[in-house]
């Protein structure tokens, strides 16, 4: 039994660190494509700079996040919107939302967003100058002047020049992406559903159950594969291998498997949502507590748990509220006071949230 769980969890870590994978590399080539120049021109009124860090923590994983950090310390967005970044931000684990409960997700980010800009707001007005604005200029968002054209046409066939002699990196990238499309295409990586007594082993992520879903993520893939072939070495290099690959798949991975591992072994000898019913006060306030770490990984096992239908959406909101993966992990390293500051504000509010919806429902 603990292979067959094992082995269907393997299924669906590699399936959806894929699709996160997919996912990642885009935003990558459409943050270096646009030059950086989209995000540095977003400034104005204080609402504006709210909606500015609102938008900006929206963007799954890091780099929404390091903008408005950069903006902070730049002086061109104020705190209100850099709590409401962290409000809307979920770093990598965003992507893995989208990837297991894509429809719910949906709902979860225009919750975060609308509660993100009112609370930005607010902060503005109750603190008017923050005087704990960092003076050094941040460095954490880097585009560097030889990338704008870093990602040719993949529509000139020209562009694949690279491909003569391709890198390392870059075959191992098209490899990967190459024998991704074709499991998906076949339904290698669909999860199975096993159960014994009273409990039954279930993943409500069943993202491949329509073919059509199949197909889209083959092209949507296929998109990402033609974008790998025709990048030039640097962006390969620095930006896809040893930012997004070295970096992040390998922690994303390990922690999507140990999640569903943990849920699924519970989930067949323990009576979890029996427990989890009969202390939700609890399993609420461990989930704020653990958004208060600043790194993406830990708040995976919440995702899961709403997933498989165990905790309530409110939950996985105060959880999202609090948390904001590693995304602020630079303004930790540069001005202790202001990340604290803002993450008791991001904590209360998320407290907040949580207990008003514990109370209610």
């Amino acid at each position: 039994m603990i292979g067959e769980i094992t082995l269907d969890v393997l299924r669906n870590s590699i399936l959806i660190t894929g699709l996160v994978l997919i996912m990642m590399l885009l935003i990558e080539f459409y943050n270096i494509r646009s030059n950086g120049k989209r995000f540095e021109k977003l400034k104005g009124s204080p609402v504006k700079q709210v909606l500015t860090g609102s938008l900006l923590g929206l963007i799954p994983g890091c780099i929404g996040g390091f903008a408005a950090v950069s903006l902070y310390t730049h002086r061109l967005i104020s705190f209100g919107a850099l709590v409401a970044m962290m409000i809307c931000s979920s770093g990598d684990e965003a992507f893995v939302i989208l990837a297991m409960i894509p429809k719910e997700g949906l709902l979860l980010f225009a919750l975060l967003f609308a509660i993100a800009v009112v609370s930005g707001i607010a902060v503005d007005r109750l603190f008017p100058v923050q005087e704990s604005r960092m003076l050094t200029k941040g460095d954490d968002f880097q585009i560097h002047s030889n990338e704008q054209t870093a990602i040719p046409s993949i529509l000139k066939l020209s562009s694949y020049s690279a491909m003569r002699r391709p890198t390392k990196e870059r075959i191992i990238i098209l490899s990967a992406i190459a024998i991704f499309i074709g499991a998906v295409i076949a339904g290698f990586l669909e999860h199975e559903h096993t159960g014994t007594g009273a409990h039954t082993h279930q993943i409500s992520f069943n993202i491949l159950s329509e073919r059509w879903l199949n197909i889209f993520f083959a092209l949507f893939s296929l998109v990402t594969l033609l974008f790998v072939a025709t990048a030039k070495e640097h962006f390969i290099k620095e930006h896809l291998w040893n930012h997004i690959i070295k970096r992040h798949l390998p922690s994303i991975f390990l922690w999507t498997f140990g999640a569903l591992l943990v849920c699924h072994i519970a989930m067949h000898y323990i009576d979890i949502e029996k427990w989890v019913g009969e202390n939700l006060l609890t399993v609420l306030l461990v989930a704020v507590a653990i958004g208060l770490i600043p790194e993406s990984g830990p708040h995976l096992i919440f995702v899961t748990l709403f997933a498989q239908g165990v905790i309530p959406f409110y939950i996985l909101l105060a959880n999202s509220m609090v948390q904001d993966g590693h995304t602020t992990l630079p303004l930790l390293a540069e001005n202790k006071k202001t990340f604290l500051f803002a993450k008791l504000i991001n904590l209360v509010l998320g407290l907040a949230v949580g207990l008003g919806c514990y109370l209610i429902f």
